[in-house]
């Protein structure tokens, strides 16, 4: 699948703020034109990390270390240039950039989408969207919901993933963002065995796919972001046993390869989608209702 990578330019133009945002960081404090938060490179309980929003960087007061946003991403990811510009083009697509604001408007209140309706999803556009998506539609008003939204002055509609946190993930076929707070989803049915999953699509493959399975019984734990992985070792930790269907990329095998290091309860099952980037893409590929037999064995 081709995808345009984001020049080292674009990337540092893309506003911190929102960008932290969309890993699960909220300001601890906010005194204009600077943003105040808990280091997101280390446990701390007075913020230390600041971003000066009009200038689009950001200082760590705690380890005297600061730059742009590619400073930062390849710092947090530790990971390389090459790295971060492919996963920031893959999570902020290039004809839905967030670009830093203006000094004027580094005024105004952050959190620039505002949710105006929430309802099931009835909308064709959506329903064409999950269609190509190949996600079976009642599984999708299952777990879902139409959401109406309002980005600067422009309103919008997206399928919308509700978090732990009540934030919500956002996708359309013409739009991907995040309703703060981001964070990870968890489904509780009392099972001992969880399944983890990078984004949303990729569970509602799974439960399309399962739909009249009734054994087909699991905990599952959405991501939303694989920020959120190592975060979440004490939950998974809960469980007997966890099955992880990460991306085929250089950030889904690193959080694949860290989970099978903390023990034999871990297990990869990305190997189902081998030639693919993650469960749905497969899922596209193949028709939902084709090799059944080739499924990850219910237990």
């Amino acid at each position: 699948m081709n995808m345009t990578i984001i020049s080292r330019d674009a990337a540092n133009q893309i506003d911190l703020v929102d960008y932290l945002a969309s890993l699960g960081f909220q300001p601890d404090k906010v005194r204009l034109p600077d943003y105040w938060y808990l280091s997101p490179f280390r446990n701390e309980r007075t913020a230390s990390f600041k971003v000066q929003r009009s200038k689009n960087v950001w200082y760590d007061h705690g380890e005297g270390i600061g730059g742009h946003l590619i400073d930062f991403g390849v710092r947090y990811h530790r990971c390389q240039i090459p790295e971060f510009l492919a996963r920031l083009s893959s999570e902020f697509p290039a004809q839905q950039p967030v670009m830093a604001p203006s000094p004027k408007a580094s005024a105004q209140v952050t959190n620039p989408i505002t949710i105006l309706d929430v309802c099931p999803i009835h909308s064709l556009d959506l329903f064409h969207y999950l269609k190509t998506r190949r996600i079976d539609f009642q599984t999708a008003n299952t777990y879902c919901h139409q959401i109406v939204f309002k980005l600067a002055n422009k309103t919008g509609r997206a399928l919308g993933f509700l978090n732990d946190r009540g934030g919500y993930e956002l996708r359309s076929s013409s739009f991907k963002g995040t309703v703060a707070p981001k964070a990870t989803t968890l489904l509780r049915q009392g099972i001992q065995e969880l399944l983890v999953f990078e984004g949303f699509f990729d569970f509602l493959s799974y439960q399309s796919i399962h739909k009249n399975i009734s054994a087909a019984r699991s905990d599952f734990l959405i991501l939303n972001s694989t920020a959120f992985f190592e975060k979440s070792r004490p939950q998974m930790e809960d469980y007997e046993s966890v099955r992880l269907f990460l991306d085929h990329d250089a950030t889904g095998e690193k959080c694949t390869k860290l989970g099978l290091s903390w023990g034999k309860k871990y297990q990869d099952e990305s190997g189902l989608y081998q030639g693919h980037k993650d469960f749905n893409e497969w899922i596209q590929s193949i028709g939902k209702a084709q090799n059944l037999s080739k499924l990850p064995k219910l237990r």
